[in-house]
């Protein structure tokens, strides 16, 4: 489960660290300290997605 795991978070981090990204963009912020926030908050909210979704995957149910 942890290489798919993995294989998944390639994917889904950048997507929601792109997600943020435009969000804060849209939203007017256009300076480094919140584009680089939006992009860390994606970042981290990608590993318990990542997780869960593998999971969900991998389960006999």
């Amino acid at each position: 489960m942890t290489r798919l795991m993995m294989i998944l978070f390639s994917i889904i981090s950048t997507t929601l660290m792109g997600v943020g990204m435009i969000a804060a963009l849209t939203m007017g912020y256009d300076t480094l300290n919140p584009l680089l926030v939006a992009i860390a908050i994606g970042f981290v909210a990608a590993f318990p997605a990542s997780w869960f979704i593998a999971k969900q995957i991998t389960s006999k149910g």
